[in-house]
């Protein structure tokens, strides 16, 4: 009995790796309903929480504003032609910075890794200075630069270079050795090592770490915006500090949003890139 004639299409096989199938409609509409459903849920229970110590008569509503009044603070903030030249200096100091932070401590993170001697001379070293606040950085850099750019962006810089180098570290030690004796098995020398299997090997770690950083770089800054205020130049840590300084309870919590949904934006970024190393390394299926 001869078999029927199947095409080429029906006789593929299927994919051996679920991650790699097609992904079900009512899966895309689940990890939509998280993406968007998750958010919002979180939101209603911070305002519904809010409100609700509002009205207990915690403080008074000139202190502790509800969130009606702070929300109609912020549009009449996001309304002020003031604030987003402070707010494009804010984020300009703070890309600036990081991407500093960034060179220098993979950099060093690169040469900690590479030599025994270099990373026990100065490994606890580079922990000691991440745990540090950055505020403590304030007074040298003030001393050393004066009350301007430069003071914060030394603090910016200290403040996140430890973490990126840390990353640096971190994903270099949890590379599988294997990897290493094979690549130099298949001819790979102390250069294209590094470029071939220990960068992109050391990747997720070191972007978690370049996260991390940036958590720093960004807490460092509105640190360094509350203490330096600079003629003509004011960002949103100078924004904030006005609004305690006058009173205006409505204005700092407003200010405050703006400064966190801001830090939520950066880490959703780097947790995208994340997520997507790590699928396509089949360590991670859709959200």
């Amino acid at each position: 009995m001869t078999s029927p004639t199947t095409s080429s299409s029906e006789r593929q096989a299927p994919p051996l790796d679920p991650i790699d199938a097609p992904e079900p409609r009512d899966a895309r509409h689940r990890s939509l309903l998280r993406a968007v459903g998750a958010p919002l849920t979180a939101v209603v229970i911070f305002v519904t929480a809010w409100q609700l110590l509002v009205a207990s008569g915690w403080r008074p509503d000139y202190l502790l504003p509800g969130p009606a009044e702070v929300a109609g603070r912020l549009g009449g903030i996001l309304a002020d032609p003031e604030f987003w030249p402070a707010l494009a200096r804010t984020v300009s100091r703070a890309v600036i910075g990081f991407a500093v932070a960034a060179l220098i401590g993979t950099a060093v993170g690169l040469a900690a890794a590479g030599s025994a001697l270099l990373r026990a001379s100065i490994g606890s070293l580079i922990t000691g200075l991440q745990t540090m606040p950055s505020v403590v950085w304030f007074p040298l850099a003030i001393l050393l630069l004066g009350l301007g750019e430069q003071a914060i962006a030394m603090v910016v810089v200290l403040g996140a270079a430890p973490s990126i180098a840390n990353g640096v570290l971190s994903g270099v030690d949890q590379l599988p050795p294997a990897y290493v004796r094979l690549g130099r098995v298949l001819g790979a020398h102390r250069v294209s090592l590094y470029t071939h299997i220990v960068i992109p090997g050391a990747l997720p770690a070191y972007v978690a770490g370049l996260n991390q950083g940036w958590a720093f770089a960004w807490r460092s800054l509105m640190a360094g915006e509350l203490l330096v205020v600079i003629p003509g130049a004011s960002g949103l840590g100078n924004r904030l500090g006005f609004s305690q300084e006058f009173g205006d309870a409505a204005g700092l919590l407003a200010h405050m949003i703006v400064i966190l949904v801001m830090g939520m934006l950066a880490d959703r970024l780097f947790s995208t890139w994340s997520h997507g190393l790590r699928r396509a390394r089949g360590l991670a299926a859709d959200r």
